[in-house]
């Protein structure tokens, strides 16, 4: 997004899920706790199919401490092309296995962005996630509602897939995505519609992930709207680092 107004309308429409990072696991204060934590650089950071870093690199971490009865707390952060150059995500929820191979996920994120007045956007989630062999299978609901500063009268719900599918004794790992936003806003997709979708795969050796994949979305190509907003195709990479 080229100012943080148009961030905000790409977080109520097609407002990387988040992009890659590598993660790592080590033992907490007690046996209960997990902590996981990671570090990469893209080559564009692209949320919901929309550059956020005005289609140049970005800088990301994450870290997450999670309670084997469910409960998770984290963080996520980003540089950023709007606002004062900086995302902070901070999410919570609770995840739990409902039958063998199917896990079910609750729970609420807050995009902050520092600095930036009447910026914050709240936004809660759900999501189901299967597995079988090496496929997995991913489908969820996030929702933007109206009143908040951010976002004005405007409200906001995404519907995704995400498949991926590690293919047997290799560090290789297939990945798709797709993804509907619709928003009371007439923005982004002009009737507050838009489609976006990926498709890409990852490399892992060590605590390295190395991934590529193609982002596109169907907003309007019309006078070079698709290209101004950050919507139009794009081949990005990434590289993480557990820790």
């Amino acid at each position: 997004m080229k100012n943080l107004s148009r961030a905000c309308l790409g977080l109520a429409l097609a407002v990387s899920a988040m992009p890659a990072t590598a993660f790592a696991q080590e033992e907490g204060p007690s046996d209960s706790i997990t902590i996981t934590g990671g570090a990469a650089v893209v080559s564009d950071y692209r949320f919901r199919g929309f550059s956020q870093s005005n289609e140049e690199a970005a800088i990301q971490g994450t870290f997450t401490i999670a309670h084997d009865s469910g409960f998770y707390l984290g963080t996520w952060g980003s540089s950023i092309g709007f606002a004062n150059g900086t995302e902070i995500d901070v999410y919570g929820g609770f995840a739990t296995e409902l039958t063998p191979g199917l896990t079910g996920d609750i729970g609420v994120t807050a995009y902050l962005y520092p600095g930036a007045n009447n910026a914050t956007v709240i936004e809660p989630y759900a999501a189901l996630t299967g597995s079988i062999g090496p496929a997995s299978v991913k489908g969820g609901v996030a929702w933007a509602p109206s009143g908040q500063d951010s976002l004005g009268d405007a409200s906001a719900i995404y519907l995704y897939t995400d498949l991926g599918v590690a293919i047997p004794d290799t560090p290789v790992k297939l990945k798709a995505h797709l993804g509907y936003a619709k928003s009371d806003s007439f923005l982004g997709g002009l009737d507050g519609d838009v489609i976006d979708y990926s498709v890409g795969v990852d490399f892992t050796w060590k605590v390295l992930t190395l991934g590529v994949a193609y982002i596109n979305t169907d907003a309007p190509k019309i006078g070079g709207y698709k290209e101004a907003i950050g919507a139009d195709g794009a081949v990005v990479f990434s590289l993480g680092a557990a820790f």
